[in-house]
């Protein structure tokens, strides 16, 4: 079988392009979050491979997700006729990623020593949109292990400030001498 991702592109494209046309991204964002969460229960889970349970009836638990467009519940009904529903989850991934393409937003995945709040965190943020020319959405997490400092991965670069990265870095540079 396919994989997940790949299954899901098409769907997350065709959503994002009906989304944006309508302007309804952040609408869309929203439903197919919520389509994702549901679709990962356990409970539902169990129930799409059961024989028993009708397309129409596994149609209907989705129903309890709100402010749906049109289209995404025929989306849902789609995945669901044809046996696809594990991929919504990265369906709607991939829709987020495609919202935040168009909208210049990039992740930053920060790691830091001591929680980064308020000015220090905004700090960050806008040396950051500086250096990579697009807007940043930081995701802080704490890892005292770093003695220092922060680390920080946008995208497939990574910039490490951190105590304990200089002291690797040290360590391999007099080993390699």
């Amino acid at each position: 079988m396919a994989e997940v991702a790949t299954l899901a592109r098409p769907y997350a494209e065709a959503a994002f392009a009906v989304a944006d046309k309508a302007g309804t991204l952040a609408l869309w964002s929203e439903a197919l979050s919520s389509l994702a969460r549901i679709a990962q229960a356990q409970e539902i889970m169990q129930l799409a491979g059961n024989p028993n349970v009708s397309d129409a009836q596994m149609a209907d638990l989705f129903s309890v997700a709100e402010k749906l467009p049109a289209e995404a519940t025929s989306l849902v009904q789609i995945l669901i006729e044809n046996k696809r529903l594990e991929a919504l989850p990265a369906i709607a991934s991939q829709f987020e990623l495609l919202k935040a393409q168009r909208e210049g937003v990039i992740d930053a995945e920060i790691t830091s020593a001591y929680a980064l709040e308020g000015a220090e965190l905004a700090a960050l943020v806008v040396d950051l949109e500086r250096r990579f020319k697009r807007k940043i959405r930081p995701k802080v997490a704490v890892d005292q292990a770093l003695i220092g400092g922060a680390r920080v991965r946008v995208g497939d670069q990574v910039i490490d400030g951190s105590v304990r990265g200089k002291l690797e870095a040290m360590r391999n540079g007099l080993m390699g001498s």
